[in-house]
């Protein structure tokens, strides 16, 4: 099973994609997906929920960074599991994605709150991960 949920924060689409996505089906849930939020500035496709990244949808994830690159939208991953990060590093030689660092989440949606405390809660947390 797969899942992609979008919240939309100031001029951020942040799109949580989770569980298993393997087949075309996915693959194109998630286009349609980011093409939905055509109004956002910056694309975070948060992967902390994804347990597996099929081909079809990395493929996709390919054709996305290209779309949105020419329409002057950055697009960045954050938090990939260690087998998601497998695929994407895989991916090298046709595209750079861009992970982004817990710092680079907090700037994008204009945090202004204390970061230290919440980038040491996350790296205390079980799978926690700090930047």
């Amino acid at each position: 099973m797969f899942g992609v949920h979008v919240e939309k924060i100031g001029d951020v689409a942040v799109i949580l994609c989770e569980g298993r996505m393997i087949s075309s089906d996915a693959a194109f849930k998630l286009r349609d997906e980011v093409r939905r939020q055509r109004d956002a500035h910056v694309f975070l496709l948060d992967l902390s929920e994804l347990g597996f990244l099929g081909g079809d949808v990395l493929g996709m994830l390919v054709i996305l960074q290209a779309w949105t690159r020419d329409l002057g939208i950055q697009f960045k991953l954050f938090d990939p599991q260690p087998v998601v990060r497998r695929s994407l590093q895989r991916l090298r030689s046709t595209a750079e994605f861009e992970i982004a660092s817990m710092n680079d989440v907090l700037s994008l949606l204009h945090w202004e709150g204390p970061r230290k405390p919440i980038i040491e809660s996350v790296s205390k947390a079980p799978g926690g991960k700090a930047a």
